[in-house]
């Protein structure tokens, strides 16, 4: 049985455009893993950073962007197998992005680490009796 591959939904991602092309930036299990191996833990990349001087810094987001373009490139790939887009490499990042498209990266860490909880209506369970 093939699994279906779950739509990253618009609250879950954030884009990026390189070369009048827009791509996905997604924070999910496997760039979690990914930064917990590089940098020890999730909180880890966060203490890289505040410690980090220019050229550090800019390093770890150009690595950190390839990261999660990548994680988008490889759920566009799963759902269009007739339609694979290559993986960018840190020197494409590197040569195709500014420091503001950093920004992007940074939302998608944090969208991608939220939780939306829909909470049920009031359950009669509880309610006052009449």
């Amino acid at each position: 049985m093939k699994a279906i591959p779950m739509e990253v939904t618009d609250d879950r991602k954030t884009t990026i455009e390189i070369e009048g092309e827009e791509y996905d930036l997604v924070f999910n299990t496997r760039a979690a893993r990914e930064i917990s191996v590089k940098y020890g833990s999730l909180n880890g990349f966060g203490e890289a950073i505040e410690k980090a001087d220019d050229v550090e810094i800019v390093n770890h987001n150009v690595w950190l962007t390839t990261l999660l373009i990548n994680q988008g490139i490889s759920i566009y790939n799963r759902r269009n197998p007739d339609d694979q887009r290559n993986p960018f490499t840190e020197d494409d990042i590197d040569l195709l992005t500014s420091p503001a498209d950093w920004q992007a990266a940074r939302e998608a860490l944090i969208k991608g680490s939220e939780r939306n909880i829909k909470s049920e209506a009031e359950s009669s369970k509880n309610a006052e009796v009449g």
